[in-house]
């Protein structure tokens, strides 16, 4: 979605209102420990994208939580932000977090032999007793 700094200042106004009608004043058990993770505002105020995250395994739980939820939370929404214009709400799981950590895991998980040093080529640096071992197997012929 196009932002400027109006619709930013916008966005963040909703996300505090949102986060808090999603805290307070829907009671749908499904919905507990969801967390809120942004706003986006179009420029004309009619469509708001409101990014949340979940344990990895509610996803589909949660994605019919907010879809059975939405036009309760659309009604909220308005009568609490005042705009002329209630936006519509798309709720997207975010799934940024979890990449996070999936990386982080494969990252602590790297082979032994990313320990190695290795010169500007890419070579492993061989040390001089394996220099010397070389040497002689070449002067006994």
């Amino acid at each position: 979605m196009k932002q400027n700094s109006n619709s930013r200042r916008l966005a963040e106004a909703a996300r505090e209102k949102l986060s808090y009608i999603l805290l307070f004043e829907v009671s749908d058990p499904a919905l507990e420990l969801v967390t809120l993770m942004g706003c986006e505002v179009s420029i004309d105020k009619s469509q708001l994208r409101a990014y949340v995250s979940c344990d990895p395994r509610r996803y589909a739980e949660v994605s019919e939580a907010l879809e059975r939820a939405k036009g309760r939370i659309r009604s909220k929404l308005g009568r609490s932000l005042g705009w002329r214009v209630t936006p519509n709400i798309t709720f997207i799981i975010d799934t940024s977090t979890d990449e996070a950590e999936r990386i982080a895991k494969a990252l602590g998980d790297a082979p032994a032999t990313l320990s190695i040093q290795k010169d500007e080529f890419g070579y492993p640096i061989v040390g001089d007793n394996d220099e010397e071992a070389e040497g002689d197997d070449d002067g006994g012929m």
